[in-house]
């Protein structure tokens, strides 16, 4: 491979390399969502909790084990562990194109996800390796970006392999492309300079631990009851787990991740940021399969075109940032940003059945340009805040927030919308027992005599009353943070007018 003339890697092929692990990385977080109606009206009959679980299995892992990823990359070296991780998310998803059940189906995403830890801190600790701030900063704006496209990608992609396929040919197409991008790995990417020190695995299983118990807890407790022994028992562990890894981190003289670093503005509001950012946009990820597919009648390859918009959004996204943080600042812009989010999905929460595509299509690229503007100026601001030897662990924790935000806004949107589903069902097939998806209530109403014809519109607007109390909750929850995000963080410089231009 030639070098550059500083002896580098040509930064081209790095950056289409890294980029490919990050839409597959992150493709298959959104890309499994439009797999839902096809998955519930298999032969595996899942619950609802069980599909939840089939989506966030995934994130759990991934979000679970970034930072232990990032950390061992640092002082083991970024490039083989990145190899490692897409070895590893290769099986996982062979495993989930064969499964022959639901159990083996979320275990082997969890092996994904596995894989998908060790991928994405990488990609962007090798991305912005020995680049000035100028370069580097637009790497990251690159890089942040492509982690929302990857989701809109992830879209259409698995949306096209599931119409001429099933939600089986989803996996089965990622397995070569995965292949690919390995070698491409293998030949591209720079060997970055490994910092010493121990991999801290007590630090790594403590925090591991303490996060996989938390979001059991939530994900479990409006299926369980929030009052049940599972999920308080959940709750008290991480709890405990928790607090275990934070005075472990405070005496160790390497710490894995040191609490302290969360005193610093920029990381704290960066984490919080981005963490509710995503929150937004994952938890519409888990909707819009659903809401194209079951009330506006279109195909999963139909579905995944029609978000589109989405992806355009999202390109335009950081250059939005960059101009607004011209005129108001980095906190004005953040600030914006948000709550060009918190707008979208309200906009979205006014969707129903006769709803026409453009309304839905505006609120959807309106949480994408949100979601797209503040990213990137998130992201800088928590790299900017860190030494350059913890880069593999800063870009670890801004990807754990990413996924941790991710995993719970799949699991209450998920929840929320099946909750509220439920309890609209029309009479024959509410009470004890009764379907917990879309899919479920359209099989029992073909045992109806009349196949259930006059009752499928009452079962569409049963989940559009669920689609519509989640997005709401979502909004308010996002605009509120927007005020805390405001005032944590440091203003930092104005842009020049030639970066905002770049």
């Amino acid at each position: 491979m030639r070098r550059t003339p500083d002896g580098s890697a040509p930064r081209g092929p790095v950056t289409v390399a890294m980029c490919l692990c990050v839409t597959l990385v992150v493709g298959m977080v959104s890309a499994v969502n439009l797999a839902i109606p096809d998955l519930s009206a298999g032969p595996l009959h899942p619950s609802a909790e069980a599909v939840v679980w089939v989506v966030d299995g995934y994130v759990v892992v991934f979000a679970c084990l970034l930072v232990p990823a990032g950390a061992l990359a640092d002082r083991r070296g970024r490039k083989g562990t990145l190899l490692c991780g897409m070895g590893v998310f290769v099986v996982g998803s062979a495993v989930c194109a064969l499964a022959p059940h639901v159990g083996v189906l979320i275990a082997g995403r969890m092996l994904s996800g596995v894989g998908a830890a060790a991928v994405l801190p990488n990609t962007l600790a090798l991305l912005v390796d020995g680049l000035p701030d100028g370069p580097r900063r637009r790497a990251i704006a690159v890089w942040a970006a492509m982690t929302g496209l990857a989701a809109v990608l992830g879209n259409v992609g698995g949306g096209a392999a599931i119409e001429y396929g099933s939600w089986r040919a989803l996996f089965v197409c990622v397995v070569p492309v995965a292949v690919v991008a390995l070698v491409l790995v293998a030949v591209v990417a720079p060997v970055a300079v490994r910092h010493p020190g121990p991999v801290a695995p007590l630090a790594a299983a403590l925090f591991t631990g303490g996060f996989l118990a938390l979001l059991n807890g939530v994900v479990s407790g409006p299926q369980d009851g929030w009052l049940s022994p599972w999920v308080l028992g959940s709750l008290a562990a991480a709890g405990l787990l928790l607090t275990a890894w934070a005075r472990h981190e405070l005496r160790s003289a390497r710490p894995l991740l040191d609490p302290r670093i969360f005193a610093r503005p920029a990381v704290r509001a960066g984490a919080v940021g981005m963490a509710v950012l995503f929150l937004g946009m994952f938890g519409l990820f888990y909707l819009n399969g659903q809401y194209l597919q079951y009330a506006k009648g279109y195909g999963p390859f139909g579905a995944g075109v029609r978000l589109l918009p989405m992806a355009a959004a999202l390109l335009a996204g950081p250059r939005c940032g960059l101009v607004l943080e011209r005129w108001c600042g980095r906190r004005g812009a953040v600030a914006a940003g948000m709550l060009v989010l918190a707008a979208g999905l309200a906009t979205v929460s006014a969707a129903d059945a006769r709803t026409p595509y453009v309304l839905y299509a505006v609120g959807a690229g309106l949480t994408a340009l949100g979601c797209g503007t503040a990213t990137p100026l998130l992201s800088h601001a928590m790299m900017s805040a860190l030494p350059p030897e913890a880069a593999g662990v800063g870009s670890g924790l801004q990807s754990l927030t990413r996924e941790l935000g991710s995993a719970l806004g799949i699991a209450l949107t998920g929840t929320l919308t099946a909750a509220v589903f439920t309890a609209r069902l029309p009479a024959p097939l509410a009470g004890p027992g009764a379907p917990t998806t879309v899919a479920a209530a359209e099989a029992a109403l073909g045992d109806l005599p009349d196949g259930g014809a006059r009752l499928r519109a009452a079962v569409v607007d049963a989940f559009t009353g669920g689609l519509h109390v989640a997005t709401l909750a979502l909004a308010v929850g996002v605009a509120l943070a927007a005020v805390a995000i405001y005032r944590w963080m440091p203003e930092g410089e104005r842009v020049a007018a030639t970066e905002a231009h770049a």
